[in-house]
């Protein structure tokens, strides 16, 4: 049947040895390497799942050139009932089998039936687990959406995985006018709060993490996060509104849990990891988030989450 985790995340990276310093060298994940299409690659356990890391143009990830999360892989034991179980579902699979990583098994699904999340049920992985000091597991899987209300149905009814929460990040502009007079002192008066930028939020949870599901909450934005500036909600949602208009709905980053946020920023940049975010800023959840610059890992976007 379909187990509750994920048997791994697939990471197409343009610079294989940079993401995997990162993964392993700096952040402390366990690395195993595997056979993947007659190549050994890195895998890093993390928390109950783990990263798969491909280069761009890998036959395992049918020769796809662009980095970032390419597809998701859902744990199950026997492979048979669990596409028997999808199916039912309504998550029908794609194609045919394929060998999986290790000697594996593996099936996509359509991602018709996925909300367009690639999405893999695949045998899992036997990984020695991690025990890193900076992160304690896979947070959340960012995923750029045009509807949400379609990843709610596609993961609370297809994949079978509960509704964590929702929320609307909103950023506002509030424009402070003041009224100054030699007799009458200092007057101020506040405008209504002007909405400049928003993302309405909803996680699904799937084994020890979520997927994120973010949803631009006014298309009109188009701002995009500088390498040298520290983003904002309004950033954020310029990000994913870029990332559909270029690549479309689908997997868009991946971030890890972390005690403290700042702690792995600091190691990361004495490390020569470059930063969008330098310090923890506000994010959901009532969480401190803080971004990677994707140059750094292969050009995958990371970043990291500190909540209790």
């Amino acid at each position: 049947m379909l187990g509750e985790d994920l048997a791994y995340v697939a990471l197409v990276v343009r610079d294989l040895d940079a993401a995997s310093a990162v993964f392993g060298k700096h952040l402390g994940m366990h690395r195993t390497e595997v056979e993947a299409g007659g190549d050994k690659l890195p895998v890093f356990s993390i928390g109950r799942s783990a990263l798969a890391l491909f280069p761009t143009g890998h036959a395992y990830v049918d020769g796809f050139d662009k980095p970032g999360v390419h597809h998701i892989a859902l744990a199950a034991d026997r492979l048979e009932p669990a596409i028997a179980e999808a199916e039912a579902a309504g998550a029908a699979p794609l194609g045919k089998e394929r060998a999986g990583l290790n000697g594996g098994r593996r099936i996509a699904l359509d991602p018709q039936g996925t909300a367009s999340i690639k999405t893999w049920i695949s045998t899992p992985l036997k990984l020695e687990p991690s025990r890193s000091q900076y992160v304690e597991r896979i947070d959340h899987l960012g995923i750029a959406s045009a509807d949400n209300r379609r990843g709610v149905e596609a993961g609370t009814g297809r994949i079978g995985r509960p509704l964590e929460s929702q929320q609307t990040d909103m950023e506002v502009s509030i424009a402070v006018e003041s009224f100054t007079s030699d007799k009458y002192g200092v007057v101020y008066h506040t405008r209504a709060p002007e909405p400049i930028g928003g993302l309405r939020v909803s996680f699904i949870t799937v084994g020890d993490c979520e997927l994120e599901f973010l949803q631009n909450f006014d298309a009109r934005h188009s701002a995009y996060v500088g390498a040298s500036q520290a983003g904002t909600t309004r950033q954020d949602q310029g990000a994913i509104t870029k990332f559909i208009a270029t690549r479309g709905e689908g997997l868009h980053h991946v971030a890890f849990k972390t005690k403290d946020i700042n702690a792995t920023l600091s190691m990361l940049e004495k490390s020569g990891v470059s930063l969008i975010d330098h310090f923890g800023r506000p994010g959901s959840r009532r969480g401190l988030i803080g971004f990677v610059h994707p140059q750094s890992v292969g050009g995958v976007l990371v970043h990291f989450v500190q909540r209790d």
